[in-house]
């Protein structure tokens, strides 16, 4: 009898805090720096430093602890976390085991417009190792380097329960949550530079029992792409093995981009293998409710409620909303755009559409771009006003992105004004019914669809300027009269 498999995802994700300063010293952040400029002895591990907690960690895991949903401790603590490893100085890791700082919560996600609650085991504090930079090759001795600017960074790790039972579940997870990240303010989730990554915990069992299988965990996946393929192909490796006869093994597995294929790297440790012990430098964190409350009424309009306003204010498609959420600033920028031009729907089409195509293209945040709110708003009255047809303001639209020009000036330097004089186009119909002769005679003969060519010769001849609604009006016109 063939046996049906069921996933279960659970994920760990890490997200670099956008703190000031490090964890536990005074050093400051900075992504790309010069290797080692952003040390300081306590961030070294050199002796008889003391570690110092950085009030704005804690703040920060309060406020991601209370967005998504947890309880948050009155009073937790660090502990040491002990391994060995060239970018960590001082062989342990200062982290939360037994008393995190919120606990309980959950993130609502919605796939295939189902909506399902992910339940979040634990948000704790931590801090980043450093980075190793391996250098030569096979033909030549290679070496590696270390740069410790990361060590120390602030750290939140956010648990989920393995509530997850497909690929697709599990990308919408990390995308919601990488939104309510944004939301807050807390990280710059980055995921190019490492500031949010994520463990992928993954493993099978027979629909319908409720045990647990063997699980394995993908380290460091650091794009939605990334946690999507390697949780198709570990879930269909695991089921290969065991439909083959084979025992699947607890261990730690890492995703190779360039195959497409998931490697082993090593048995999995346990918490007993790291020889947690609470850090005896770093006293207990004590939180009272009127600190959380204080937390707690600096919160944001999160992507949930974003979500819904956007849907009962501007009476947007549900899609377009979760489009729109994905960020604070594509959000800010939406917003900012509609008070110009009150068109929701036609401003979040460009947005979702040539915008984000743009931005895409050239690697960047919409943040960063050089068309504003104001231009856009200014692009779109040209359009309703019959000034440009749609086809030139995608023209327009990608000069304003090269250049930040306006795009009145653009319109007028480049000569892109759209003809609407109906002698004007006449003329350009008449000359291309004249040219076309088999082409009148098709749709004559009932076939519609010719209609379409001889509209795109006459925007081909009028340099995309005619305006189409004059032009298939008066093709129609002229074609009944012949």
């Amino acid at each position: 009898m063939t046996v049906e498999y069921e996933a279960v995802i659970g994920l760990e994700v890490h997200a670099e805090l956008k703190t000031n300063t490090k964890a536990f010293c005074s050093c400051g952040l900075s992504f790309g720096a010069q290797p080692n400029s952003h040390v300081c002895p306590g961030c070294l591990g050199m002796p008889g430093t003391i570690p110092v907690l950085n009030r704005g960690l804690v703040e920060y895991a309060i406020k991601t602890g209370l967005a998504l949903n947890c309880q948050i401790a009155e009073y937790c603590r660090f502990d040491r976390k002990n391994y060995f490893y060239p970018d960590l100085p001082n062989n342990f890791q200062i982290s939360q085991l037994d008393l995190p700082i919120a606990t309980k919560g959950s993130l609502e996600i919605e796939i295939g417009g189902v909506k399902k609650t992910i339940g979040i085991n634990r948000v704790h504090m931590e801090e980043d190792a450093g980075k190793l930079v391996h250098q030569g090759n096979i033909m030549t001795t290679p070496y590696s380097l270390v740069d410790l600017n990361r060590a120390g960074t602030p750290l939140l790790e956010i648990v989920s329960e393995p509530d997850m039972r497909s690929p697709q579940e599990a990308r919408m997870y990390m995308e919601k949550l990488r939104s309510i990240l944004l939301f807050l303010g807390v990280s710059d989730c980055k995921m190019e530079e490492g500031s949010l990554r994520c463990d992928a915990n993954i493993s099978i069992r027979p629909k319908g029992q409720e045990k647990l299988g063997t699980r394995a965990e993908i380290k460091n996946l650091n794009s939605f792409r990334a946690l999507e393929r390697a949780a198709e192909y570990e879930i269909k490796r695991q089921i290969e093995v065991l439909e083959e006869g084979g025992q699947l093994i607890q261990e730690t597995r890492t995703w190779d981009e360039d195959r497409q294929v998931t490697l082993s790297m090593r048995s999995k440790e346990e918490a007993q293998d790291y020889r947690y012990f609470p850090d005896p430098d770093l006293p207990p964190v004590i939180i009272d409710t009127a600190w959380i409350e204080r937390v707690r009424e600096t919160l944001p309009e999160l992507p949930d409620q974003a979500r819904d306003r956007l849907v009962q204010v501007f009476n947007l498609p549900s899609y377009d909303a979760a489009q729109l959420t994905m960020s604070k600033d594509i959000l800010d920028f939406f917003d900012a755009c509609v008070t110009e031009y009150n068109e929701p729907k036609s401003v979040a089409n460009w947005v979702m559409g040539e915008l984000t195509r743009l931005l895409n293209q050239s690697n960047m945040e919409i943040k960063d771009s050089k068309i504003t709110p104001s231009s856009l708003a200014q692009m779109l009255k040209l359009l309703e006003q019959g000034t440009i047809s749609g086809k030139i303001a995608k023209v327009v639209f990608e000069e304003m992105f090269t250049t930040g020009d306006s795009p009145d000036k653009i319109v007028k330097d480049r000569g892109l004004v759209q003809i609407s004089d109906e002698s004007a186009i006449q003329a350009i119909v008449s000359e291309v019914i004249d040219e076309n002769p088999k082409v009148v005679e098709d749709f004559k003969n009932g076939k519609g669809k010719a209609i379409g060519f001889l509209v795109g010769q006459v925007m081909k001849v009028s340099k995309g300027k005619a305006n189409p609604e004059v032009v298939n009006r008066l093709l129609k016109e002229e074609l009944s009269r012949r």
